[in-house]
């Protein structure tokens, strides 16, 4: 009998799912920021046979730095910390940041030497992101239709 009315119950729950078709459309934010950032890089430390490649290293480092710098301000920094306390005296001190992202869009607005260092900026226009991550919108539904 319970498997009897079990089965009735499923056949009628069944019967009353519909098929739809829901339409999407995306939203554009209302503004679109542009953040700026400098990479920084000493020529003297980097590894190379000659200036020519120290110099190709540190516009490298540079640029690295500044995309890195571009990840923080959209990704925020990890931060982790430790301390140790052994009979109310500070033993040792821990202090790690990371960064992880992905960046899309920026763009080298200038990049050159100055003293010992290279400096590299760049910009990342969230207009273009956006424009970027039209292949996966944030949607709104703009239609449900049922079969």
């Amino acid at each position: 009998m319970k498997l009897w009315l079990s089965l009735v119950l499923s056949v009628l729950l069944v019967g009353c799912a519909m098929d739809r078709h829901v339409e999407y459309e995306p939203i554009q934010p209302d503004s679109f920021p542009v953040l700026t950032a400098t990479g920084i890089a000493p020529l003297s430390a980097q590894l190379g046979n000659n200036d020519e490649e120290k110099m190709r290293r540190a516009m490298r480092a540079a640029k690295l730095d500044a995309y890195r710098e571009l990840a923080e301000q959209v990704y925020g920094q990890r931060i982790q910390s430790s301390s140790v306390v052994d009979e109310l005296v500070l033993a040792d001190d821990n202090f790690r940041a990371q960064v992880d992202g992905v960046i899309r869009g920026a763009r080298v607005i200038r990049s050159y030497p100055v003293g010992d260092s290279y400096i590299t900026e760049m910009e990342l226009d969230f207009r273009t992101v956006w424009e970027l991550y039209q292949q996966r919108p944030r949607q709104r539904i703009r239609k449900v239709t049922y079969y």
